[in-house]
């Protein structure tokens, strides 16, 4: 855990928020070794956080043991040089229970994903969520996307529960957004932090950066990550040319072929990193591995978006 408050660390990122994927073996068991690895190539690289155990880190595959030993090993890599969030989810038993394993493993702080396949009238979100903040130290941000879909008086009542410091969006809304920004700034004013969370985020950050949400997530770090400094740097000093340059030659394109596959958001983002010399395993069921030409196409389209950068420089 790190010394410093989480918000105040997430609040003005130096770099782009790393969510690493989850590392197997050839026999599918965990790979800390790896995986220890990969976070500590992405905090020297130059990430501003690592989510660990999130979305693109498989949280629904891993038992809860396993759960804990990558979170430990999330952030023995990272070392206190930056703050590692942890996913926790499923219902409020369980969520509260990856909660606290994850303040066990040293995280400073929560990424509450949905709950479980339910879909729940607001007053029982919000009770949901208010367990899960109350059941530890770490301070919470909730995550707005699938079946967990808030309206701008639950997000204010959010914003006023103890622990919980964020919200992050991957549904998409902008029309909501708006008002759920305008309705915690002006009934429950202070420094709640919003998040972008869509897949590969770069695609929308703009609009996002229109109504005031500058934190975004980036799957795409976790294989080019000069690609994504080089936007996250773009987005940070106003060059809109380079952020352009970048959406039309690299992010757009990948985005469409991210959507040739289900589950493409997980297991394309994997494929990526190993593609990149880092033998991180496949994905576990019920998701699937790309195909081989959706590979091809990949590899591809990484050299082009380096090229990108050596046009830049």
């Amino acid at each position: 855990m790190t010394p410093a408050p989480l918000a105040a660390r997430l609040r003005d990122p130096r770099g782009p928020l790393f969510f690493p994927v989850t590392a197997y073996g050839p026999d599918g068991s965990l790979d800390l070794d790896t995986y220890r690895e990969h976070v500590r190539r992405g905090v020297e690289a130059g990430a501003a956080a690592v989510f660990a155990c999130c979305g693109t880190g498989e949280f629904h595959a891993l038992l809860p043991e396993e759960f804990e030993a990558c979170v430990g090993a999330a952030v023995a890599a990272a070392d206190g040089r930056v703050p590692v969030v942890a996913g926790a989810g499923y219902g409020t038993a369980l969520a509260v229970r990856y909660a606290r394993l994850a303040e066990a493993a040293g995280a400073d702080g929560l990424l509450a994903m949905p709950p479980y396949l339910v879909v729940a009238g607001q007053e029982g979100l919000l009770r949901h969520y208010r367990e899960v903040a109350a059941a530890t130290a770490l301070p919470v941000i909730v995550y707005q996307r699938d079946n967990a879909v808030f309206t701008p008086p639950t997000v204010v009542e959010l914003a006023r529960t103890e622990g919980v410091i964020g919200f992050k969006d991957g549904l998409g809304d902008l029309d909501l957004m708006q008002r759920i920004v305008s309705a915690v700034r002006t009934e429950a004013p202070g420094d709640f932090l919003y998040f972008n969370g869509l897949p590969t985020a770069e695609q929308t950050q703009l609009a996002y950066q229109a109504i005031g949400i500058d934190l975004y997530s980036s799957a795409v770090f976790c294989f080019a990550p000069e690609i994504a400094l080089a936007f996250h740097a773009a987005l940070r000093d106003g060059d809109r040319a380079t952020a352009e340059r970048l959406l039309d030659g690299f992010y757009r394109p990948f985005v469409e072929l991210r959507a040739q596959g289900r589950g493409y958001a997980v297991s394309l983002v994997k494929a990526g990193v190993r593609l990149r010399g880092l033998e991180v395993g496949e994905v576990r069921p019920p998701l699937h591995e790309p195909t081989e030409d959706h590979v091809k196409q990949l590899a591809q389209l990484i050299e082009r978006g380096y090229a990108l950068l050596e046009e830049d420089a």
